[in-house]
Formats: structure tokens, C-alpha cells, sequence
């Protein structure tokens, strides 16, 4: 029985490689990954690629957006979706891609989201308050400039794409025009060219 399964895994892994080989196609392990990854992973990956589009959109050439920025301060690690600088300051915006519909306060720890099926089945489950998230990124972020001496007032933003929010709040985004006014027409913190330089390389390690 026990050969018969490793007989069968051995020819599914060769039946793998030659139509890899005629079909030119290169398997990697990011391939692998794509294809197995969950439904939630899916829809955050697909909702970050969404705004990172948008942001892109209203850049000009003053700006500057860098993707998936892993950095920490002390003890505490943060990833961040979307990082723009640019004359007015240091801006944050984590992307939120929830189906749903969300339930929560600006100061809840947790939203809840509710989903319907087809069937008129409820299901319920906690979700990270988006805005509390995001507050935390904004700290590490300000902190971890300040190690190096650049001490810039950084903004941060959720950006809902389902625009699903509970709440109406400064901290929340969910449209193109929402993303442009909070990087071209908030505080003007006026950083040099020196200090865009030097934050773009921190972050870019």
C-alpha cells in the first residue's frame, strides 16, 4: 500500500516537471506559494496590489512610495503596506481588503465582521481594529526615524477597499481622492531634500 502511494507521488512529480519543461513554464517557490495561499491571504494580497495601483495614480513626481517596509523598534515589528514620502511629510497606509460588513468604535481592539451566505447562514468573527493598527505602525515608524536623528511627524491611514468602515474617522480612507488629499493637502511639514534621502535609504534597507 505504502509503495503504491510513493509510486503514485513519484510519477504525479514527474508528470510536474514535463509539462514544466514543455510548457515553459518556471515553478518557483513563490508559484507554490500563490497557489496554496488561503482565501484570506488571496484577498489581502489582492486588495494591497488594488491601492497600491491607486496610490500610485495620484504620485507626482515628488513622491516617493515604497512597498512592504519591514522595520522594528526595540521589541516591536511592523510591516508596512504602503510608505509615501514627499515635501509634506512621511505618510502610512495600511490596506484593509475585508468582505463583509464590519461592526466596531474607533477604540475597539477588535472590529467584528459579518458575513451572509447565500443559504442565509451568519457567521461572525473578530477582525483587527484597522485605525488602532495602524496608530501602532505610525509609532515604530516615528521612533525608529528618531534612532537616526530624523525627527518627522508621520501620518498614518487604513485604507478600507470594501469601504466597509463602522466608522467615519480621519484615520480612514476608501477612495482615490481620500489618498490624494491626505498626502498633498494636510500638514505641510516641509523636509528637505537631505532628510527624504536619508529616510529613503533607512528604509530601503
Amino acid at each position: 500500500m505504502v509503495s503504491t502511494i510513493v509510486i503514485a507521488i513519484i510519477i504525479a512529480v514527474i508528470v510536474i516537471v514535463v509539462l514544466s519543461v514543455v510548457l515553459g513554464i518556471a515553478l518557483s517557490k513563490a508559484d507554490f506559494g500563490t497557489f496554496f495561499e488561503s482565501g484570506k491571504k488571496r484577498a489581502g494580497r489582492q486588495g494591497e496590489q488594488f491601492a497600491a495601483q491607486l496610490i500610485r495614480g495620484v504620485l507626482n513626481e515628488k513622491d516617493v512610495l515604497l512597498n512592504n517596509v519591514s522595520i522594528s523598534f526595540g521589541d516591536k515589528p511592523a510591516e508596512l503596506d504602503n510608505v509615501i514620502i514627499n515635501n509634506r511629510g512621511v505618510f502610512v497606509i495600511e490596506v484593509k481588503n475585508y468582505s463583509g460588513t464590519l461592526y466596531g468604535n474607533e477604540d475597539d481592539y477588535d472590529w467584528i465582521k459579518t458575513k451572509c451566505t447565500d443559504a442565509g447562514n451568519i457567521y461572525q468573527e473578530p477582525v483587527k481594529n484597522p485605525i488602532k493598527q495602524v496608530k501602532r505602525q505610525v509609532y515604530i515608524l516615528s521612533s525608529f526615524l528618531k534612532l537616526y536623528g530624523i525627527n518627522v511627524w508621520v501620518e498614518g491611514y487604513a485604507f478600507l477597499v470594501g469601504r466597509n468602515s463602522p466608522v467615519r474617522s480621519k484615520y480612514v480612507l476608501d477612495s482615490i481622492n481620500g489618498i490624494n488629499d491626505a498626502i498633498h493637502l494636510g500638514t505641510n511639514n516641509n523636509l528637505t531634500k537631505s532628510q527624504k534621502d536619508r529616510i529613503l535609504e533607512l528604509l530601503s534597507w
